[in-house]
């Protein structure tokens, strides 16, 4: 079998022609994770009354058809459904594939276990969907498994962040196919569809610097060239005593659409992707015609055609690009909101199913928790009823739900019922805290910090709820918050922060389309906490909440059953007016990691025509928003990835629930209408904002670590209270805190005998005066739950390492290892460190 050389992924690339028009056909097919049919039913091809699609049957035709000719090529994408292949072949057939993609003739972009959305996605769920994916690849194919191109067709816009991710785990470009119809429209003319992504301002460039392409047709062949049993275009008929013999006018469209395309591209090299959505199940197609195309096309040449073409995969394609040493247009925000028509902004699924994206964000958390406590426990902790390595199914369950149309929320119904299920079997599987139970690290580790701070005033708090409904209190105050309401509406009127001396105005209220709900309030208190609860109307109420040692206001709110009498559903807000001046300005996180800076009606790189006021200036909110003056900034963090926006000044707004009665006729075909067995009439569903006054050069120290705290927040078990008489009541897996700037991201087993550490320096450069500065971590000084045999500083090729592939390994005596951590942590000091040891 061949061996991969060390140009792995352009080795094997077809010779290019350097005086014609070289159109790299890419043979690719795009299988969705779930969508209008569950993950199960696309690999197997089970109901295909819904849609025909079967993935088992898509990679037997495609290897078969690989073999007969060596010239061709195909590009594949999704780990999740292509390791479930692989497992079920014969070890010949794994021997032959293996030396497919050693030749190159089988090519993997992308490569994480699913093509991850992009707008409600949290970037510690994503890296870790992509090292699951990503190691498979590297385990199983090696050098030459490992994808060198990001691949993104499919996500409804593009997140800053992703591409910072992607440069930092290495991968030579990005590709995707959707982007806003005007921005394309701009970028046709001027021909930079084609440029540098500079994803990042906290690294130093090109640490984030990625090169990007924007795809020509979507994801889809060019008009009349779609060869799949799903297409209807006429094949190639080249049996020249045939009466509808037409390769003279495929030749002829085809160089037309050729020369076309390259018109608006701005080398001598364009690129076509040849397939769609789950086609390729008979190869023989798709392969048959395009052997032909690519004879009968350059055939041409002898006639005088400066046209070429030639199978090719995203990677040849790229280094074609870069042989040309051309200047490429830069770019540094990013590509939200996505329309691809005037009236058809693709923004409402920032929002939609908000119970699934809470389930799937409290999820993460429940992960990393058993992640954790997996280690700490030791081996019998990783023993359980199901089996070694307990956390799998939870990590393969997560993995799926990152998915373009899983925690996006647009999928069928019935799929997301099963993301829902695919999660509540990861939590069954993770039985570390039951078999925790009785040892040394016992499984309260939150517990018994809930146990003291409610327990003196459990008492108060259950006679509170029935004698302090004639009490109205307008003024509300603990340590660090105050809180008024006006007395005649009953709505949040002001907001102060007692350590810094601020204090804004802030009316807070729910609405949907016009209509404007009013409340009413009954307050309670504690010394422990305040409340005032609030009804807006028979399906919307809220508890406003002051805890006494908390610097934020918690708002938490309860919506649904939404009534859909007017037969057409509703989108319902919250939104927070201010006497903050903003000048039309607001921010928004990008996936939870760096904070971006929107405008109303605005883009940074072309002149925006606004044809909704409203849709188009939603943005994906992931974690954190804030708005801010010289002098204030109200930071409002969510508990799941929502949308919202500033529509005024001074105001910021966040949807939260939705539920619509018409299909929006973008393929799902069924309308967003959500109910279940609980809940008949329609979903309820309950959320949390905490909203935090500062001034702003300071506010950057309290929301992102808050932000932290919501994303991975403990997570709360109980015992019978018998327990074990050597059950520690206290313990830390820590000696110390960490630095308020270091964020401790992963702690996993990663196989038998090593464990795999992340940590992140959390802070954007010159977001804080205090903590965006360089940080030294002695790890073995705060790391006290194991015995270090050895300690690998492991700088390697990004996330897909994770095995190391290693660019240099130094190891240091145990008493002098230091990892330096600049503003958001890289390979080399800046980024995501990945470091593994024996316990």
């Amino acid at each position: 079998m061949l061996s991969c050389p060390s140009s792995a992924g352009f080795h094997s690339c077809h010779a290019t022609k350097p005086n014609m028009l070289n159109v790299h056909l890419v043979p690719h097919t795009h299988d969705d994770v779930g969508w209008l049919k569950t993950v199960d039913q696309y690999y197997y091809g089970d109901r295909n009354d819904i849609q025909h699609a079967g993935v088992q049957y898509i990679l037997d035709s495609v290897v078969d058809q690989l073999l007969k000719n060596p010239d061709r090529r195909f590009i594949y994408v999704e780990t999740a459904f292509f390791y479930r292949w692989w497992k079920q072949q014969s070890s010949s057939m794994q021997q032959t594939v293996k030396q497919l993609v050693n030749e190159g003739r089988l090519e993997f972009v992308n490569g994480g276990w699913c093509m991850s959305d992009e707008a409600t996605t949290h970037y510690s769920a994503v890296i870790d969907q992509m090292t699951m994916g990503l190691r498979f690849l590297n385990e199983t194919f090696g050098p030459c498994g490992r994808p060198r191109v990001a691949w993104h067709i499919d996500p409804f816009g593009h997140a800053r962040e992703h591409a910072s991710m992607f440069a930092q785990m290495g991968y030579d470009g990005f590709f995707f196919g959707r982007l806003d119809y005007q921005d394309r429209a701009r970028r046709m003319v001027k021909r930079e569809q084609e440029l540098l992504w500079r994803a990042s301002n906290s690294l130093t460039p090109p640490m984030a610097d990625l090169f990007t392409g924007i795809l020509p047709n979507g994801y889809n062949p060019p008009e009349g060239f779609c060869w799949d049993q799903s297409c209807d275009d006429p094949p190639i008929r080249d049996d020249p005593d045939l009466e509808d013999y037409n390769v003279d006018d495929v030749v002829k469209r085809f160089l037309t659409i050729a020369n076309s395309q390259a018109m608006v591209y701005k080398t001598n090299h364009i690129i076509m992707t040849m397939g769609s959505d789950f086609q390729y199940e008979n190869a023989n197609l798709w392969y048959k015609n395009l052997d032909k195309l690519i004879r009968y096309v350059n055939g041409q040449q002898a006639n005088g055609s400066k046209v070429n073409v030639l199978y090719s995969t995203p990677s040849c394609y790229l280094q074609e690009l870069h042989r040309a040493n051309l200047t490429w247009a830069l770019k540094t925000d990013d590509f939200f909101p996505y329309a691809d028509d005037a009236h058809d902004f693709w923004t409402g699924y920032f929002t939609s199913r908000p119970a699934l994206k809470r389930y799937e964000r409290i999820s993460n958390s429940n992960l990393q928790t058993c992640n954790q406590l997996e280690i700490l426990g030791g081996p019998v902790s990783r023993k359980g009823p199901f089996g070694d390595g307990e956390s799998q199914t939870m990590k393969k369950a997560m993995a799926v739900a990152q998915h373009h149309d899983a925690v996006s929320g647009t999928e069928k119904q019935h799929v997301a019922n099963d993301y829902a299920r695919r999660l509540a079997n990861g939590w069954q599987h993770c039985q570390v805290f039951q078999v925790l139970r009785g040892i040394t690290l016992l499984n309260i580790l939150c517990k018994l910090h809930l146990y003291a701070f409610s327990k003196p005033y459990m008492h108060d708090i259950v006679h509170l709820y029935f004698l302090l409904k004639t009490e109205y209190l307008c003024v509300h105050v603990l340590q660090f918050i105050r809180v008024t309401f006006d007395p005649d509406t009953g709505l949040l009127s002001s907001l102060s922060n007692l350590e810094t001396k601020q204090t804004i105005k802030l009316t807070q209220n729910f609405y949907w389309l016009i209509i404007h709900l009013y409340c009413i309030h009954l307050p309670l208190q504690t010394p422990v906490v305040q409340e005032v609860r609030q009804w807006f109307a028979p399906w919307v109420s809220q508890v406003v909440r002051l805890y006494g040692d908390s610097r934020a206001l918690e708002l938490e709110w309860t919506v649904g059953p939404l009534p859909i009498d007017d037969d057409l559903g509703k989108e319902v807000i919250t939104r927070l007016d201010t006497s903050i001046k903003t000048s039309e300005y607001f921010y928004t996180d990008s996936n939870g990691r760096e904070m971006l800076q929107r405008k109303k009606d605005f883009r940074p790189t072309w002149n925006l025509s606004q044809s909704e006021p409203i849709a188009g200036n939603y943005y994906p909110i992931n974690s954190r928003a804030f708005i801010k003056d010289d002098v204030d900034q109200l930071t409002v963090v969510t508990d799941r990835s929502q949308g919202g926006g500033s529509l005024q000044n001074g105001s910021l707004e966040i949807m939260l629930h939705r539920r619509l009665l018409y299909d929006d006729v973008r393929g799902v075909g069924e309308p967003l209408n959500e109910s279940s067995g609980v809940f008949p009439e329609g979903l309820v569903v309950r959320g949390c904002l905490r909203l935090s006054l500062d001034r702003p050069p300071s506010a950057a120290d309290a929301h992102r670590p808050l932000a932290q705290q919501v994303v991975l927040q403990p997570l709360l078990t109980f015992t019978d209270g018998d327990l074990h008489p050597n059950t520690q009541l206290e313990f830390s897996g820590l000696q110390a805190a960490l630095p308020p700037a270091v964020h401790l991201l992963t702690l996993t087993q990663w196989d038998k005998d090593s464990v795999l550490l992340r940590l992140e320096h959390q802070f954007q450069s010159q977001e804080s005066k205090v903590n965006s500065h360089p940080v030294t971590v002695n790890l073995i000084v705060f790391f006290a739950m194991a015995k270090i045999s050895r300690f690998s500083w492991c700088c390697g090729i990004a996330i897909t390492a994770l095995k190391c592939i290693i660019l240099k390994c130094l190891g240091f005596p145990l008493n002098t290892v230091y990892f330096i951590f600049k503003h958001t942590a890289h390979w080399q000091g800046e980024g995501f460190l990945n470091c593994t040891f024996c316990p």
